[in-house]
């Protein structure tokens, strides 16, 4: 029988050789397809971690397929079910970002006046316009700050006047998601974001003198930050909630409690409490702190039309900025590049034939033609999908971008989709570079343990957690010598618990001998 079958099963894809061949071996159906981990079936390793986390298998949806052109699958398991992604959904803004603007895009924050610079006196006022930047941090403003004094700027006689106006969007409370405003990861996007709206806390023991120093930065105009706190000799555990730290006031931070001397110094990231107010305080700060001055007040406004350039500012590069967004899920930073997208119009999107035709970096040749809004960035993307992919292929529903949302959703089988078509690109390798390598960096640090793993080093991934959501998608270099996309998400009120589950898929492709 096995000699008669032999030749039908000669050009069939391996899974079913392998299905065909296990049958004839006299095993049942379903032992075969638990042997094969195809259709349906889990490998006994991730259901062993299911049943532990008490989920049952109709809460996970996965799929295991070859990066190569004939699309060989290793497993399937409601592969076409719409799930709730968390931060695995930055996978589809980041490629939507890499193809349509190039991995060498970058984002300008410019400097203008309506006045003239004479002996380092600017007379008049300086205009900062925001262009997007997901990254605008202290370091990148003192640089611009110090090329502006080099320039002769010192002192204005003006204002600072900060210019939002190339995102439109509505007024967002950074608290609506989870409650938790104060957490950085709830930072808004906008135009002009600096720092990403957070006050970075650094507490420093002074045994000799029964106090921790408090350094904040950056240095931000109008807030007062107690200098100290009382130690005491509790040990480490919850020292957040120790210091009792009040952020009511938005012009002063104070601590009520005592800081634990055993933690040792450690730094707290803050979102401020007036986000509205944060970036003209801290540009005003950053601007005493390097040495300028200005008679005039920090405020936001719109730049009038006559006004002429002085300085700008570019961003680090797109291949950069998604290595934040993927390997550390930073959602401000996602639903910066989310928005960018939507400042291009459906008929500017990037083609093959426009970069033929456009000499000069992708900087040069996607001019964002229009002010950014949510509902603009969603049908950008959706249309890019549907050109790349095609109708067969459902699209995600979109909502920021981040994955910081309870209404996104894509399936499995599209992720995966993604993926192959992203090992194909020809700047692919720039966003494979972005994902975590799991037990070695980013958010998948966590990931591949065991002394033994043969993931370890080996998977790519994004991983995306919220409350009721655990989701891993990348690739895998397993032992067989092929390259895996795997898809994994549970949905389910018990997801943390079943993390397990995800790392296990991950060994098991990784572990694939044939």
């Amino acid at each position: 029988m096995r000699d008669l079958a032999a030749p039908l099963l000669s050009s069939a894809p391996r899974w079913v050789r392998g299905l065909a061949l296990c049958v004839l071996a006299g095993l049942t159906l379903p032992a075969c397809a638990q042997m094969s981990g195809r259709s349906g079936s889990l490998p006994p390793s991730v259901m062993e971690a299911l049943n532990r986390a008490q989920v049952p298998a109709s809460a996970l949806s996965a799929l295991v397929i070859s990066v190569d052109p004939d699309a060989h699958e290793r497993l399937r398991h409601r592969a076409g079910t719409p799930v709730n992604p968390a931060s695995v959904m930055k996978l589809v803004t980041t490629y939507a970002a890499i193809d349509m603007l190039g991995s060498d895009f970058t984002w300008n924050t410019r400097f203008y006046t309506d006045g003239a610079v004479e002996n380092g006196v600017l007379r008049g006022n300086l205009y900062v316009r925001g262009g997007g930047d997901p990254k605008l941090v202290l370091e990148r403003i003192q640089a611009a700050y110090l090329a502006l004094q080099a320039k002769g700027v010192r002192v204005i006689l003006g204002d600072m006047v900060l210019d939002h106006s190339a995102f439109e969007l509505p007024v967002i409370d950074p608290g609506a998601f989870d409650g938790e405003a104060l957490r950085p990861y709830n930072a808004t996007p906008d135009a002009l974001l600096v720092n990403f709206k957070s006050v970075i806390l650094t507490f420093q023991p002074d045994l000799a003198n029964g106090v921790a120093h408090v350094v904040s930065e950056p240095p931000m105009a109008g807030l007062a930050v107690d200098a100290s706190v009382p130690l005491s000799r509790t040990a480490c555990g919850d020292w957040r909630s120790a210091v009792q730290a009040r952020f009511d006031d938005p012009d002063r931070i104070r601590f009520e409690g005592r800081y634990p001397q055993s933690c040792g110094e450690l730094k707290w990231p803050v979102a401020y409490q007036q986000p509205a107010s944060y970036a003209a305080r801290a540009m005003e700060g950053l601007w005493r702190a390097s040495g300028g001055a200005i008679t005039g007040r920090v405020r936001d406004g719109v730049m009038p039309a006559e006004v002429q350039l002085l300085h700008e500012a570019r961003s680090l590069p797109l291949s950069e900025i998604i290595v934040d967004v993927n390997q550390w899920s930073n959602n401000v930073m996602a639903q910066q590049v989310f928005l960018t997208l939507g400042q291009l119009a459906l008929p500017q999107t990037a083609t093959p034939q426009l970069a033929l035709m456009a000499p000069g970096s992708a900087a040069d040749r996607m001019v964002p033609s229009r002010p950014a809004r949510f509902e603009l960035s969603r049908e950008v993307v959706t249309d890019w999908w549907k050109r790349t992919f095609g109708p067969r292929v459902p699209g995600p529903v979109l909502d920021n971008g981040s994955g910081l949302s309870r209404e996104e959703r894509i399936t499995p089988e599209a992720l995966a989709g993604l993926l192959r078509h992203a090992a194909r690109h020809p700047q692919g390798s720039q966003f494979v570079q972005s994902l975590s390598i799991a037990g070695v960096n980013g958010t998948a640090a966590r990931l591949a343990r065991g002394s033994q793993s043969a993931a370890r080093g080996n998977a790519w991934v994004k991983t995306g957690t919220l409350r009721d959501v655990t989701g891993i998608a990348g690739y895998v270099n397993a032992v067989n010598g092929a390259r895996y996309a795997v898809v994994g998400f549970v949905n389910h009120p018990n997801a943390p618990a079943a993390r397990p589950a995800l790392d296990a898929l991950l060994e098991w492709t990784a572990s694939q001998p044939d």
